[in-house]
């Protein structure tokens, strides 16, 4: 039971220090049990200028006491990203997978809301993919959002990829 308690802190601690870097800029109640869809705004690290709003349901607990599987919420979400000021890209991974920008607890343990930006050299294109991903079974449930760099002024931290 002490080995269950402190797996559970750890992972509370986990989810919090998640969405520490996101600011909650909306929240729309859609029944009457309390369930809500939170609007976060998330700021890429290494990319100022862009901001991504990221939606999920958070369950309450009146919905979690109604329908059991209490510590997770569920995968739906979405994503939208804009440029919000001067475009300044720093040390991107330039790879196909990209890397992950944001990340969210979206169950005690296993299933994380994750964002990653991936650079489409070709297209001179930022792409911002949101997706769940759980240790145990992948999910489908995806959102994606552009931010296309031809014709912008943006300074390149290392120079602008070849």
């Amino acid at each position: 039971m002490q080995r269950f308690q402190s797996l559970a802190v750890a992972s509370l601690l986990t989810l919090i220090a998640g969405t520490a870097s996101a600011d909650v800029v909306g929240k729309v109640g859609v029944d009457w049990t309390g369930n809500d869809i939170i609007v976060d705004a998330v700021a890429d690290p290494e990319v100022s200028g862009v901001t991504c709003h990221v939606t999920y349901f958070d369950r309450s607990v009146i919905d979690r006491l109604k329908n059991g599987n209490w510590f997770e919420d569920p995968s739906n979400n979405s994503i939208a990203c804009r440029q919000t000021g001067p475009i300044s890209i720093g040390d991107i991974s330039l790879s196909q997978s990209g890397e992950e920008v944001f990340r969210a607890g979206m169950s005690l343990i296993w299933k994380k809301l994750v964002v990653n930006r991936i650079y489409d050299k070709k297209n001179d294109t930022l792409i911002y993919l949101a997706h769940s991903r759980e240790l145990t079974d992948g999910s489908a449930k995806m959102s994606i959002s552009t931010i296309p760099l031809f014709g912008q002024n943006v300074s390149w931290k290392n120079g602008k990829p070849n």
